[in-house]
């Protein structure tokens, strides 16, 4: 991971570690926001990691059905295909 992954990431570690236990459960996807937050950020850098992190921050609210949303599932950002010519 790199150095901004590493400075993006501490500051939810800590959250994880340190403010959720004290809060009552409120996430209504699995992986909680927390932990898709660290993937996003592992798999697609600390800028596009962000924008996947807060996308999902916006939809994790009480009208939404919530359920399993993983980042491989995401769909900002695609792997551009290419065509055989």
């Amino acid at each position: 991971m790199s150095a901004l992954s590493t400075l993006v990431v501490a500051p939810i570690s800590f959250y994880k570690r340190v403010l959720s236990p004290l809060l009552p459960a409120r996430c209504r996807y699995y992986p909680t926001c927390s932990e898709y937050a660290v993937e996003a950020v592992a798999r697609h850098g600390a800028m596009r990691g962000l924008v996947l992190a807060g996308w999902r921050l916006l939809r994790c609210n009480p009208l939404s059905a919530g359920g399993i949303d993983r980042v491989e599932h995401q769909r900002l950002f695609r792997p551009k295909t290419t065509t055989a010519q």
